[in-house]
């Protein structure tokens, strides 16, 4: 059982992975707290490099049963709160990024997945993840220059929805496209100047909805891909919905519809 003490060089290794994309991406690895996300992380089969716990302190039944599916590591307490930025954590797990494989990503049936396209913002990723699970989504694609899905922000917003469905990269619309193209999903794109209100489109076939960034909305090349703009109609004085709360509100349609009017 390894135990660290001081901010050594496997600390600064993992403290560094809170604040740098990069070289997140290059250890290829990131932190999550919080005993449903790492709960979840294990059961759907997640890669847990390390377990680390505040050495010393008497820890709860299910941190135990969960040291003993993983290897750990003590840390003293102060320097555990530091990297979980939250004071007395329980438990930090250090776990593996899978590789970006949109193939991850399952288009049987009538399934649907949803893409942000350049989100910026890394709450708004994991607020869409945790919609788009609740909604029974089979994946959500990130495209472009755009915030990662692994940074604390993104990880606590899903609350655990990050693990429960393939979340996946890709440079832009063209590799998506091509992906989904080949299995006859049909592209549909979210707007506020859409052509149509988004309860009378039918989303009850295999779909891709596309969701645009927050600040400029849809890229020129996703305008392009799309069959259809849909619109969200809105009143009172907001000229528009944040884009996790306007793919929300998307997803519960096509599941309302497609309760309504089950794919044979």
């Amino acid at each position: 059982m390894r135990r660290i003490t001081t901010r050594n060089a496997t600390f600064q290794q993992w403290q560094a992975l809170l604040g740098s994309r990069t070289k997140r991406h290059r250890a290829g690895e990131f932190l999550v707290h919080g005993v449903r996300p790492i709960t979840l992380a294990f059961e759907h089969g997640w890669d847990v490099r390390a377990v680390l716990y505040p050495d010393g302190r008497e820890l709860s039944r299910w941190a135990r049963e969960t040291l003993a599916r993983a290897d750990g590591v003590a840390m003293a307490p102060e320097l555990l709160a530091e990297l979980a930025e939250k004071e007395e954590p329980e438990l930090l797990a250090v776990v593996a990024i899978p590789d970006d494989d949109l193939t991850r990503i399952p288009l049987r049936g009538n399934a649907l997945v949803v893409v942000f396209d350049r989100p910026t913002t890394p709450g708004n990723i994991g607020t869409l993840v945790r919609s788009a699970d609740a909604f029974g989504a089979a994946g959500v694609v990130v495209t472009g220059h755009a915030a990662d899905p692994y940074d604390p922000k993104a990880v606590r917003a899903s609350t655990g929805s990050l693990f429960a469905l393939p979340v996946v990269r890709a440079p832009s619309h063209r590799e998506v496209v091509a992906w989904a193209s080949a299995a006859g999903v049909q592209f549909v794109g979210t707007d506020e100047s859409g052509d149509v209100d988004v309860d009378a489109f039918d989303l009850t076939g295999p779909r891709v909805v596309v969701i645009g960034n927050e600040t400029r909305g849809l890229s020129g090349g996703w305008r392009q891909a799309c069959g259809h703009l849909v619109r969200i109609p809105i009143g009172g004085a907001a000229s528009s919905l944040n884009a996790a709360a306007a793919a929300t509100v998307v997803l519960y349609e096509a599941v309302r519809q497609r309760r309504v009017s089950p794919s044979p």
